[in-house]
């Protein structure tokens, strides 16, 4: 007598897609949880680098001076995108930012600069610019959040970006 295995069906692709979703979810939910305490954890030095590069205003004010101390911005940038990235040293941050990052830091002043002055600087602000709103979106809520809110504020939802984690 023959015996009949049970072969189990397999599950239908929208089931199958359902299930991936949801660990997908989990997955992120987790990754979201992890940067938002750590974020919780380092507000203070976070909240202190943020009061810091508040005298950024001299250094936009040297933009349209045309003084070469602009060039100093790049510095508080360089320290913020440290900051950033200290908070989630396994996770890349967003290939848009890090373009911006490199295209407005790393520079020197030279003589020959004053000849194309916004071509060469303005990329030193945006940079900056950028970097000090992720900044501010990451004290924001990391103030604000107990948990990974199910709807996104804007901000919060940058940072998922700067992350990679939306």
């Amino acid at each position: 007598m023959k015996t009949r295995l049970k072969v189990k069906q397999p599950k239908s692709r929208l089931a199958n897609y359902e299930l991936q979703r949801a660990r997908l979810f989990k997955v992120k939910m987790a990754q979201e949880t992890k940067l938002l305490k750590k974020i919780k954890k380092k507000l203070g030095k976070l909240e202190e680098v943020l009061r810091f590069v508040g005298y950024s205003e001299d250094l936009v004010y040297r933009f349209y001076h045309q003084s070469f101390k602009v060039y100093r911005i790049q510095e508080l940038t360089e320290r913020i995108v440290a900051q950033l990235q200290g908070l989630a040293p396994g996770l890349s941050l967003n290939s848009w930012f890090m373009e911006i990052v490199r295209q407005g830091t790393g520079r020197e002043f030279a003589l020959s600069d004053n000849r194309d002055w916004t071509k060469i600087t303005r990329p030193m602000l945006e940079a900056f610019f950028h970097a000090r709103y992720f900044l501010e979106m990451v004290c924001k809520f990391g103030k604000e959040l107990e948990s990974p809110p199910q709807v996104l504020p804007s901000g919060w939802a940058a940072v998922l970006y700067l992350y990679g984690l939306r």
